[in-house]
This record gives C-alpha cells, structure tokens and sequence, in this order.
C-alpha cells in the first residue's frame, strides 16, 4: 500500500474517532504520533524473511504482518487496534508473552471485524457466524491458546490493563482468501469483483470515503450484461427477488442501518455512475443461494467541489447522491 494512501486511511481513523466518541485517545501527542511514525517504520523490511516488530499503541491501526508489542507504564483502560488488510486478504492473530491479570480486570478480546460506537462490520446479516462466536476472548479458559482468523480483511482488538509493566505480544499474518466477502477498503480509489457461487450469503463492499462509483459488470441468476447502459434508470424495489445489487450510504459501518440508494435486480439496463456524499458507500451483493452472482465496479474518490450538495429535505444532510 502506497505511503500517502496509508497516510489517507490513517487520517479518515482519526477522523471517525473523534466523530464517534473517541477522540480523547488521540489528544496524547505521543499516541497521535505513533499513529504516523509507523510508517516509515514498516518501510523499512527489506526481505520476506524479515520479521517487522514495533511497539503497539492503546490505540492503533495495523496494515502489514509482524510482531507488535504492548507494554503498559499506567493503567490503560480502553485501548483498541484496528486491523486491515488487502480485499484478497484474510488476517490471522495469535497472543504470546502474555502479562496480564484477568482476575483483577485486565482483559484482551479479539473481534471478528471492526466495532466504531456499537456499530458492527460486518453486520450481523452479512456475516457468516452469530454475534458471540465473533469474539475470541484471551481470559477465557477455552480461548488462551492459538491463532485466530478473521473471515474478512479487517479484525480488531480490544485491551484493558490496570497494573504498570503487563502486556502482551500481538503476531499478525495475513492469508490468501479465494472468495472474498465482506470487504472494508484501505484506497480511495480502485476497482473490485464480488461473486457469489450458489451460497445463501450477503457481502459487502464497503468505502469509507465519498466516492463516484460505477457498475461494469452485473450477473445475477441467468441474467448478465458486461456493458450497462447509462441512459436508462436504475430499478428501484428489488429486495423481493432474492438475488440483487444495493447501493447503501451512511455515517456508520453497519450496513443494515445504512441509507438504501439503489438497487439493481436486472441487468439489461442500468445506472451505471453515481456520486455518493457519503462518510461510507457500500456496494452489498445479497445471493439467494440459487445462481452464480457477480458484480463488477469501480470507485474514485470526489473532490469536495464535486460532491453533492444535500437539498433543504433531505433525509440525511451529510449523505447526498448525486
């Protein structure tokens, strides 16, 4: 990943902290650093045998494989890292040297996702396992030992730890995953391929940023069409099919709360470019389990002279579509 996409993404954390409630982790001059002097530290692998290791902040976000420590000098009571990988990729998290007292408090828990103020990626109807099988919880006896492994390109782990000089060692590595779902971006700008071979699940793509996004390829059921024409409206009211395309914007990061923008369940026709002004624009391919669905797009990011500006009745002023 490009330094000045990282910079980007780690820019937009900042932001959506301190929008939901947890900028006071970030007024540390020190901790706001750290977010940044990452960077050229993970520059500096030069081969694959190369183990990346640095420290671990109470809040953190992790884009590349290594080992990253904590290691608390005060009680540090509600610190988070947020982990990301490349679309393709699945994240794998084991604990070693572990220095804490549960009895007394302390906890570590690793969650199948990203959490943002109760919000969940994925969301409970997108992902494939319940809500408390997510959670991978270090102080409990059945999960102490081991590696755990996400089901999408993010997870995330959340730490308490009350008595000075205790931590623990967090080894991060990352797997090819062959049918990716569930997907939260790290660019701006790209272009990605959902497909759904005959499994009753739902996935989404999700872009933290405003974006201009455009459908190239749609094939739901025996339907398919690799060039959509731009000149005919999109179909509204396609949740009854079983087998569609929505396009969802919001301020949160849970799908189902998200704003329905559009939906596509046939393929002759099409929009095939919007400008959503959006904190997060999803693209969520919903399969009924009955047919091969695929769908094709590409995304950039708008320039704040081009997004769309929200009218007086707006549902949502801060999320237009243009």
């Amino acid at each position: 990943m490009a330094v000045s996409a990282r910079i980007h993404m780690l820019l937009l954390l900042i932001s959506l902290l301190s929008r939901l409630g947890l900028g006071r982790y970030i007024e540390d001059n020190e901790a706001a650093e750290g977010l940044y002097s990452m960077l050229s530290l993970e520059q500096k692998r030069s081969s694959e045998d190369f183990i990346f290791r640095r420290p671990l902040r109470c809040l953190d976000m992790l884009a590349t494989e290594g080992q990253f420590t904590f290691m608390t000098a005060q009680p540090q009571l509600a610190c988070a890292a947020f982990l990301i990988g490349e679309p393709t990729e699945v994240i794998s998290l084991e604990l070693s040297d572990v220095n804490i007292d549960c009895s007394a408090g302390d906890f570590i828990k690793i969650f199948d996702g990203w959490v943002l103020k109760g919000e969940k990626f994925p969301s409970s109807q997108d992902h494939p396992l319940p809500l408390r099988q997510r959670y991978t919880d270090y102080c409990s006896s059945s999960a102490a030992g081991g590696a755990v492994l996400s089901s999408q390109n993010v997870a995330m782990v959340f730490f308490r730890i009350h008595s000075p000089d205790s931590g623990f060692t967090l080894t991060v590595k990352k797997q090819h995953n062959p049918m990716p779902c569930n997907i939260m971006s790290q660019s701006p700008e790209g272009s990605f391929t959902m497909v759904m071979p005959h499994h009753h699940w739902n996935c989404s793509f999700s872009i933290i940023y405003p974006v201009e996004l455009q459908l190239t390829e749609l094939s739901l059921g025996q339907a398919k069409s690799n060039e959509l024409s731009p000149q005919r409206p999109m179909r509204w009211g396609c949740t009854g099919s079983g087998d569609y395309v929505e396009l969802l914007g919001g301020n949160g990061v849970d799908t189902s709360k998200m704003y329905p923008m559009a939906d596509l369940c046939f393929s002759p026709s099409g929009l095939t470019q919007m400008r959503m002004g959006c904190d997060n624009s999803v693209v969520r391919l919903v399969s009924s389990g009955n047919y091969v669905n695929r769908v094709s797009f590409r995304y950039r990011l708008l320039g704040r002279s081009e997004q769309p500006q929200a009218s007086e009745n707006s549902l949502d002023d801060f999320c237009t579509v243009g």
